[in-house]
C-alpha cells in the first residue's frame, strides 16, 4: 500500500501544470505590527499590536486597560496619524490623555449619549489648555440654579386641593381586594434581549442606546476610512451588554480593519470578540497575552 507521501507526490505531479504545489501550504507571511509604547507589552506581543486587525484589551476598572490604549494612541498621533476614540460611557479624561503624550489635535473624541456644550475638549499641550469657566450663580438662588424662591410656592394651593379631593376622601369598602397571583419564575439565569426603541427601561435603556450608538459610529468610521486607529471603549459597561453584540459585528470590523490597514482596539471587561480578535491582552489576571 503506497504511503501518504507517495500519494501526495503523484497528485502534485499530475496537477503541476494546472495547480502548482497543490498540496503544499503557502508560507505564513508575518503581518506588520505597531508598538504599544510599553516595552514589556511589546515583548509579550512580539512587537506590538498587528496592523490591519482587531485587538482586544480586557480587564476590570483600574487595571491599566485605558492607560495601555492611550499609550498606543499617543505613539500614533506623535507619528502624525489621525485616531478616533469612541467613548461609549463618556469616561475619557482628555487632560490625562494629553499628559500621556496624545496630540489632541489629531484625536477625534466621540462621546456617546453626551449633551452638547458639556465638558469641552481642551487643546493639545503645545497650544495650551483652554477651559471654560462655570457660570456665576446669582445671589439668592439655590446652588443648582433655577427660579426665584417665591416661584416655588406657586401652584401649592392647587396641589393641596387635589390631595383633598372627593376621589381621595370618599369612603371605601373594608373588604380586601383580590390581587392576581404572580406567575412562577423559571429557574436558571435568563438573559434579557435588546429592548426595542419604543420601550423605556430606565438606566438599562440608556446603556443599550449608548452601545448601539457606539457600534454605529465605529462602523461609519471604518467605512469612511482615514483613521489609523479606532478605539471602542466599552470598559464601563457590564459584561452582559458586551456579550450581546452579535459576532458578525466583530467579524465586519475585522474585515474593514484589514482592508484599511488600520488598528481597531476594543476595551471591555470581558472578552467578547472571540475569533475575530488577532491579539488579546487580558489585564484581569496574571497571564501572557495571546496572539
Amino acid at each position: 500500500m503506497p504511503s501518504a507521501q507517495h500519494l501526495r507526490a503523484q497528485i502534485e505531479a499530475k496537477l503541476a501544470e494546472r495547480i502548482p504545489s497543490a498540496l503544499t501550504p503557502l508560507p505564513r507571511v508575518p503581518s506588520p505590527v505597531a508598538p504599544t509604547g510599553i516595552r514589556e507589552i511589546d515583548g509579550l506581543l512580539h512587537g506590538g499590536f498587528p496592523v490591519g486587525a482587531l485587538s482586544e484589551i480586557v480587564g476590570p476598572e483600574c487595571s491599566g486597560r485605558t492607560s495601555l490604549a492611550l499609550a498606543f494612541v499617543a505613539g500614533m498621533t506623535q507619528e502624525g496619524k489621525v485616531c478616533a476614540w469612541v467613548d461609549v460611557s463618556d469616561t475619557l479624561h482628555p487632560e490625562s490623555a494629553a499628559a500621556l503624550g496624545v496630540d489632541l489635535s489629531r484625536l477625534l473624541w466621540i462621546r456617546c449619549g453626551a449633551l452638547p456644550g458639556t465638558r469641552p475638549l481642551p487643546q493639545s499641550p503645545q497650544r495650551g489648555l483652554r477651559m471654560e469657566k462655570p457660570p456665576k450663580i446669582k445671589p439668592g438662588l439655590p446652588p443648582g440654579g433655577g427660579g426665584h424662591p417665591r416661584m416655588e410656592s406657586k401652584g401649592l394651593s392647587t396641589a393641596v386641593s387635589d390631595l383633598l379631593g372627593p376621589a381621595v376622601t370618599a369612603p371605601r369598602c373594608a373588604e380586601a381586594l383580590r390581587q392576581p397571583r404572580p406567575e412562577p419564575r423559571q429557574a436558571g439565569p435568563q438573559l434579557t434581549p435588546f429592548p426595542s426603541p419604543g420601550t423605556n427601561t430606565g438606566p438599562k435603556r440608556k446603556l443599550w442606546s449608548r452601545l448601539e450608538q457606539g457600534l454605529r459610529v465605529s462602523d461609519l468610521l471604518l467605512q469612511a476610512g482615514g483613521f489609523s486607529c479606532i478605539v471602542l471603549d466599552m470598559g464601563s459597561l457590564p459584561a452582559e451588554y458586551a456579550l450581546r453584540v452579535p459576532l458578525a459585528t466583530w467579524f465586519r470590523f475585522r474585515a474593514a480593519a484589514e482592508r484599511l490597514q488600520a488598528n481597531v482596539l476594543l476595551l471591555t471587561q470581558h472578552a467578547c470578540s472571540r475569533n475575530s480578535a488577532a491579539s488579546s491582552v487580558d489585564r484581569s489576571r496574571p497571564k501572557r497575552p495571546t496572539i
